[in-house]
């Protein structure tokens, strides 16, 4: 039987409750409405209610505090794609190929993906993902270049678009003088 655990984490975007199956994040949740009813959700999903452990998420918590000061650009944890199937994968699999402090359109991730004309679904696929910040769903913005939505937070996702736009002045900054 596979282990259940979860630990919070105190992000500058809000409550965040870090859920994974054995030594795999199966689940971030950004966790606006609180972190009892993101667990209650997690648990149903699951069928299992997660144990509380911290030491599990340790090296999570480490690459999200470096994310989150400016020093770290993309996150190395394993993934469980349980709630992730077919062409939801794929997008998200794409969204991991746009770099750090750049964003890419629906469509061109819809392209990335194999689908070219499935931007919509693409959108379907960042609002639903399991792993926001971690896979980079908040590089994804409209055709017109505007953000749009972020889990119906698009301050969240400004502000995860700044901060790495700020990280990447900061470098060229820093190497060009």
């Amino acid at each position: 039987m596979n282990r259940v655990t979860s630990t919070a984490y105190d992000s500058p975007v809000g409550p965040i409750l870090l859920t994974f199956v054995d030594d795999a994040l199966v689940r971030l949740h950004v966790a606006h409405d609180g972190l009892d009813l993101a667990r209650a959700e997690i648990a149903q999903r699951l069928g299992i209610v997660p144990e509380p452990d911290a030491s599990v998420g340790r090296g999570l918590v480490a690459q999200l505090d470096e994310y989150f000061d400016g020093a770290r650009r993309a996150f190395d944890v394993s993934l469980d794609w349980r709630f992730v199937r077919g062409f939801t994968r794929a997008a998200l699999e794409a969204t991991r190929q746009i770099p750090y402090g750049e964003v890419a359109s629906y469509g061109e991730v819809s392209m990335m993906a194999g689908a070219p004309r499935a931007a919509r679904a693409v959108g379907t696929a960042c609002a639903s993902t399991p792993f926001s910040i971690v896979v980079p769903v908040h590089r994804v913005v409209r055709a017109d270049g505007s953000i749009g939505e972020y889990g119906g937070r698009p301050e969240v996702k400004e502000y995860l678009l700044s901060l790495e736009s700020d990280a990447m002045l900061a470098e060229t900054l820093l190497t060009s003088t």
